[in-house]
């Protein structure tokens, strides 16, 4: 069974958060800059506002970039004020691992943009994946919503337990991670959050509101994952790491 550290890269995190620099100010962070990746919360009136003050802040040819798995960039492409030089440049967790990103571009983005994007995901290791047509979930996400929300279901209707489900993936596929070891590597929250964007008459379905109150009984005890050492599992040590986790069934 290949470890958790395999998996997360977490032995390698802190030499990574070493070479990152980080600014106080805005106007500091955009100096210099070719191209911005934003990763705020997934509102696009809130990522909008981020884009706009950046406008006014980074050079002409700046390429923007956000990093959301479920909005579609044409939401908020006008309010960044460079719809042109933006699209969607999606990265997977974990990105010293998985490394595909979706390279998704809106009807304003120059064709050239996409281009360049594309190169620069090859120039850093990542393996490009262009999509033709703006799309919700991007290519990986959209089968990995397909695949996390049965198991959710499973637990929050008290079928069996979040362990079980993930020996139950396990098992039978010989992966290292099942899918709430891979909740507690996206974000509890944020899958909670995400659940909370389903449309409005989806949201008041009963099986919808069961799984909301299941999501947010974690996120009310900070149990937020890997972030806040405490999700699904416990870190840096969760069960479904150990050897014996898919045999232990039952205990």
């Amino acid at each position: 069974m290949k470890p958790i550290q395999s998996f997360t890269g977490l032995p390698s995190l802190p030499p990574a958060l070493g070479r990152l620099k980080y600014f106080e100010q805005p106007s500091a962070a955009a100096e210099g800059v070719d191209l911005v990746s934003e990763s705020v919360l997934e509102d696009p009136k809130v990522k909008g506002e981020v884009f706009a003050q950046l406008n006014t802040l980074c050079a002409p040819h700046t390429l923007f970039t956000t990093n959301t798995s479920t909005l579609l960039p044409s939401r908020f492409a006008q309010a960044t004020g460079r719809p042109a030089q933006f699209a969607a440049f999606h990265f997977h967790n974990p990105v010293w691992l998985a490394n595909v990103v979706d390279v998704m571009p809106h009807p304003g983005t120059a064709a050239d943009v996409t281009l360049r994007l594309v190169a620069f995901a090859r120039s850093i290791d990542q393996i490009p994946v262009v999509l033709h047509k703006e799309t919700p979930s991007y290519v990986f996400n959209a089968m990995l919503d397909g695949f996390l929300r049965p198991a959710m279901m499973l637990a929050a209707d008290g079928k069996v337990s979040v362990e079980d489900i993930d020996r139950a993936w396990m098992g039978v596929t010989k992966m290292p991670v099942g899918p709430f070891g891979i909740i507690d590597l996206i974000g509890v929250d944020l899958v909670y959050h995400i659940a909370r964007r389903m449309p409005l008459l989806l949201r008041l379905t009963p099986p919808a509101q069961r799984l909301l109150r299941f999501l947010k009984g974690y996120v009310d005890q900070d149990r937020l994952g890997i972030k806040s050492s405490h999700g699904f599992y416990n870190y840096p040590d969760p069960a479904f790491s150990r050897p014996d986790f898919v045999r232990a069934s039952g205990d």
